[in-house]
């Protein structure tokens, strides 16, 4: 995660609201997906770094500073009265829980620890390390984010650097996975600073990396197993795998562009979203997928990723082109308390959201949160999906558009640029260009708008902006603005 500048945490404060001003008849965020905020007790700290629903009907929350509180009522109408148990305390930073036949995981920077109450009086009395395979060098950035355990029963830790530049101790940089039995396999190199990790709807693992060496900026990554993710920092571990016989990757070449690399590496998996730094975040967080079925609106399937300085929640919309993962960002909820760091989508279709500025500056001033997003059952106008063509778009909508304001091309203002791929901290925008619409073509029902473009860049984030369209009722669009990361071009659709 980056620290922001301070002119940028005084600019922050003109878009602290949560109001969407397209148009006379703007709409909010809070028409749709409102917030509810938990009363924290004062002599509580809670920097959630971790959320997990519990069979009991609580919420389990940790925190950066090792406690972890059961909070009750969490998913009543009103969460004020919400109360708050300390059931274990004395962890190190804590950025990742899962429950598991009766078992309470909780990832630590050092270990992965199992945590349960043998003797029912609300009290961890059992503890356990269930793995620790990892090294620590002491630096305060050595961040360990686990997951839920995946379909074939691993969990998935991803390792931040030490100081987030080098790997001093084993493992770090690297995503590991963790047996039923507690064994950790190295599974990907390449790591820097993760922010978050998660699943979506097919099982697939993403996470959350942040701008600095070899990351332009943030970015949600696909952790294929075996791929290489971009920073060469950990790949010195490559040594300690099995036997020692699998070579490291390629090292990438400094000044070079992410997708230029991506061919010559066969190992390395290229981001599959780059968020748009300052446009759409500056430093990318917890991760969560919509699998409620329609509970939580019309984004079914969809991830949602956080951000600590802007405090906003993204929605990401993935495809699969030539077996690599891209797609596009949409802005999807600002206004979060403090910095947003933990998402966790629950089965009612509620998205808890934990918040923390960590000393660092959010656009969200409290130093901590707990909020809950649900859906109201009223859909918003957005696009839903931007998938790419072979010369284009194919934008999705959540409700008809107006063929008329859909079916011109000046409508839709595209640009695009690309960020260099380098050992240097982050990066620039670079090599603009500004693709022009040539058609685009209403379907039949509305749902739909085929964009034709004079020219596609691989390695470019598009971005495209689209205030004056409407839809058949007359409403803008909640927000219009969409960024789509463009690696692959499929040769036909």
């Amino acid at each position: 995660m980056n620290r922001p500048s301070r002119s940028l945490l005084v600019l922050a404060l003109v878009f602290c609201s949560s109001r969407i001003t397209s148009g006379q008849d703007a709409q909010t965020e809070d028409d749709f997906f409102p917030l509810s905020r938990f009363e924290i007790p004062k002599e509580i700290v809670l920097e959630a770094g971790a959320l997990e629903p519990l069979p009991d009907g609580s919420l389990a929350v940790a925190t950066r500073r090792g406690d972890i509180y059961f909070v009750s009522n969490a998913w009543d109408d009103d969460v004020s009265p919400a109360k708050y148990h300390l059931f274990a305390q004395g962890l190190h930073e804590i950025l990742g829980l899962t429950w598991k036949d009766g078992w309470l995981y909780a990832t630590q920077r050092c270990e992965v620890t199992r945590l349960r109450d043998t003797d029912s009086d609300g009290l961890a009395d059992e503890i356990e390390t269930f793995c620790d395979g990892w090294s620590i060098n002491g630096d305060y950035h050595e961040y360990a984010f686990g997951s839920p355990f995946d379909g074939d029963g691993n969990m998935w830790v991803v390792l931040c650097l030490t100081g987030s530049f080098g790997s001093d101790c084993p493992w770090r940089g690297w995503a590991v996975r963790v047996s039923e039995d507690g064994a950790m396999i190295p599974t990907c190199s390449g790591i820097r600073s993760p922010g978050g990790i998660g699943f979506n709807s097919v099982g697939d693992v993403f996470y959350t990396d942040n701008q600095g060496p070899w990351n332009g900026t943030c970015s949600l990554k696909w952790l294929r197993p075996g791929s290489f993710q971009g920073h060469p920092g950990g790949n010195r571990w490559f040594s300690l795998t099995e036997q020692g016989q699998k070579a490291a990757p390629t090292e990438p070449r400094s000044g070079s562009r992410i997708v230029v690399e991506a061919d010559r590496i066969p190992e390395y998996e290229p981001p599959a979203i780059l968020f748009p730094y300052q446009k759409m975040g500056q430093s990318a967080s917890g991760v969560a997928c919509d699998v409620t079925d329609g509970r939580f609106g019309p984004f079914s399937d969809q991830l949602f990723v956080g951000d600590v300085t802007h405090s906003t929640v993204m929605r990401c919309s993935l495809e699969m082109v030539d077996g690599h993962y891209q797609g596009a960002c949409f802005p999807f909820r600002q206004g979060i308390g403090s910095g947003t760091l933990a998402l966790r989508m629950t089965d009612d279709g509620s998205m808890f959201v934990g918040g923390t500025n960590r000393g660092w500056g959010s656009r969200g001033t409290k130093p901590f949160s707990l909020e809950r997003l649900r859906w109201t059952g009223k859909v918003p106008f957005e696009i839903h999906e931007m998938k790419v063509q072979p010369d284009g778009f194919l934008l999705t909508f959540t409700e008809p558009v107006d063929p008329e304001t859909a079916g011109k091309t000046e409508t839709w203002n595209f640009e695009s640029y690309c960020y260099i791929f380098q050992s240097a901290y982050g990066s620039p925008e670079v090599d603009h260009a500004k693709p022009e619409v040539t058609a685009a073509v209403v379907a039949e029902d509305g749902m739909s708008v085929r964009l034709t473009l004079n020219q596609m860049t691989r390695g470019h984030i598009h971005e495209l902006h689209a205030g004056d369209l409407r839809s058949e009722s007359g409403r803008p669009l909640l927000h219009d603005a969409a960024y789509y990361t463009l690696h692959y071009i499929p040769e036909s659709k």
